[in-house]
């Protein structure tokens, strides 16, 4: 029976950290949705904020009012 060498198990578990993490790229792919709702909820959150502060709303800022 061979045991692995602890060089051996290492590089494993580097390889399998690296497989687990989303990779960055281009089109409609699940890390590109991930990518736009956080941006799209820190937009959302960010408005709230500027309506609580300035308090005028969305549609006053865009002239619909």
């Amino acid at each position: 029976m061979a045991t692995p060498s602890p060089s051996t198990q290492s590089s494993t578990q580097d390889s399998a950290e690296l497989a687990e993490q989303p990779q960055p790229s281009f089109g409609w792919t699940r890390y590109a949705e991930q990518i736009n709702g956080r941006f799209a909820m820190i937009g959302f959150v960010a408005l709230l904020l500027l309506e609580l502060f300035t308090g005028q709303n969305f549609f006053t800022w865009i002239g619909l009012r």
